[in-house]
């Protein structure tokens, strides 16, 4: 039995999207980011920081996401959803996967000052501003990749595809996607993937942004 500790849309959709993509079916076990769930001690037993995705599989509990899909990936090679250590793609995975932290953490920055702050906490227009600079900048490499490639690694779809393309469906909240065509034609073939749209049917609705966009607050400018 695999049981996944989730919040609808947030980065734990990765995991269960990885989890449809390689056929292996879960209980998921569903929480808030407003109902106080994430602090109850019983999940913070099975995740120290309070946070999702952590996974119970094969008689263990991973707690983060990167780990969580090396893990899945090599105990499951049959999957092909990542190269081998000796696989001349290699590197380019674990590059991947740690990219797409990076600018997962950029977006966590931005949420936390732009989505969750309440007055009288007021965000820091020079500092959304330069995160949304840091942010936009993460796209260039995607871009360039993207122009030669439909997927993240030439030899096809892969884990960091997860990892990374679910990243994308937050960065349009704060970066104006137009300069960045190749990666708005990345995430139409994602949508059009089967495991990923049976993911979305078993996420449920996210519950963080209410708005299209998030300009930069009035004193900053947008990039």
């Amino acid at each position: 039995m695999i049981r996944l500790h989730h919040v609808s849309a947030s980065r734990s959709f990765r995991i269960l999207w990885l989890l449809e993509e390689m056929g292996l079916s879960c209980d998921i076990s569903h929480y808030s980011i407003t109902d106080g769930s994430l602090r109850d001690p019983d999940f913070l037993k099975i995740s120290p920081a309070g946070r999702v995705p952590a996974l119970e599989v094969d008689g263990k509990v991973i707690f983060e996401s990167p780990a969580i899909v090396q893990y899945l990936c090599e105990s499951r090679p049959l999957s092909g959803m990542a190269p081998g250590v000796d696989h001349a793609e290699r590197v380019d995975f674990l590059q991947w996967l740690s990219f797409a932290e990076t600018q997962a953490s950029i977006l966590a920055s931005l949420n936390l000052q732009v989505v969750f702050l309440r007055p009288p906490a007021v965000a820091s227009p020079a500092v959304v501003k330069l995160d949304v600079a840091r942010l936009r900048k993460t796209l260039k490499p995607l871009e360039k990749v993207l122009a030669t490639q439909e997927w993240l690694l030439a030899s096809g779809f892969s884990a960091v595809d997860t990892m990374l393309g679910y990243n994308l469906f937050a960065v349009k909240y704060f970066v104006e996607m137009d300069a960045f065509p190749n990666v708005l034609a990345y995430i139409e073939r994602i949508e059009k993937r089967p495991a990923y749209q049976s993911a979305r049917a078993l996420d449920g609705a996210q519950e963080f942004y209410s708005k299209d966009f998030y300009p930069v607050p009035e004193g900053g400018a947008g990039d």
